[in-house]
């Protein structure tokens, strides 16, 4: 069989279709064969938040593997350029070209652009499918923190959130948005100015945004967001100092999808408390995933949710 020549070069607005094709049929075609179900991208209608998102957050920002002779497009992958890092989004193959390098030929492009800008590239990829552990493993990501995928039913009544002493619970607002940062940048060295503007100002009106205000001195000291979309129903990203105000957040924003879905949270492995109350929440783990950074990522302290909607933690 002759090896396929692929052209490697940025997405044009007229791929968005192909683009969400491929998110949808890669997904489904692993979730079906390695965990029996189908994945959560159930239409190209609901693929398309990908595109649609990705290139209001960061246009010109998504890579596509061309098959030079066809025109087909046999593989994508977004990328996040932020003041801190670089962040990896979703990495797609279609099945028709799986053991082509497609995936390794993308990834060799981003690493490129996170080079030249001399910042690490960072992403949370699953720890099941070992063909990508594999690619960013023979690239040199090294893990750092491991995440377990929680499905929550959330009730019609929602959750009894508990109060946390010496603070209050609310709506985020545009101005909350230079403390949010700070607050993140303390617990895992990263800078996401934009991405929080554009959940609070929510013009898709699919973003809920909580913020736990400390009363005495004012600082927040914990935010959480949720996405809730056909193609995504997620909590996250999220940054507390404890485990309690992330337990009072994550229900804040789960409480946005009363009686109506079942959101994934990822919990990281090692938030002990926190993940015996999501259990006790009804929660039900679908898939482990793994934080890995090529290059150097500051230690984590407190309590990171990490999303794949956007990834661009």
């Amino acid at each position: 069989m002759s090896q396929t020549n692929f052209i490697i070069r940025l997405k044009k607005d007229s791929d968005n279709d192909a683009v969400a094709a491929l998110i949808m049929d890669s997904l489904n075609v692993w979730y079906r064969k390695n965990r029996g179900f189908e994945s959560c991208v159930p239409s190209l209608e609901a693929a398309s938040i990908y595109t649609r998102i990705y290139d209001a957050l960061d246009p010109d920002c998504c890579v596509v593997a061309e098959d030079a002779q066809t025109g087909k497009l046999a593989g994508s992958c977004f990328f996040h350029p932020r003041p801190t890092h670089v962040s990896l989004g979703i990495m797609t193959v279609s099945p028709e070209y799986f053991g082509q390098k497609v995936s390794t030929k993308i990834l060799a492009y981003i690493i490129n652009v996170a080079e030249r800008r001399n910042q690490s590239l960072r992403l949370v990829s699953s720890a099941m499918n070992l063909d990508s552990f594999s690619l960013y493993s023979r690239a040199g990501f090294v893990p750092r923190v491991m995440f377990r995928d929680v499905q929550i039913p959330v009730p019609n009544e929602g959750f009894e959130i508990e109060p946390v002493a010496g603070a209050t619970l609310r709506d985020a607002n545009l101005e909350d948005v230079d403390a949010i940062v700070k607050l993140e940048y303390e617990l895992y060295g990263v800078d996401r100015a934009k991405d929080y503007r554009f959940f609070i100002e929510n013009r898709d009106k699919i973003w809920g945004v909580s913020v736990l205000v400390n009363d005495a001195t004012g600082a927040i000291d914990g935010v959480m967001c949720s996405v809730k979309d056909p193609g995504c129903n997620m909590v996250g990203p999220g940054a507390t100092r404890t485990e309690a105000q992330a337990i009072a957040l994550i229900k804040r924003e789960l409480n946005r999808y009363k009686g109506e879905w079942a959101p994934i949270v990822l919990v990281p492995t090692d938030a002990v408390a926190l993940g015996k109350e999501i259990y006790a929440m009804g929660g039900k783990n679908t898939e482990t995933h793994v934080a890995q950074s090529l290059g150097d990522a500051p230690q984590k302290k407190g309590v990171i949710i990490p999303t794949f909607m956007p990834e661009t933690a």
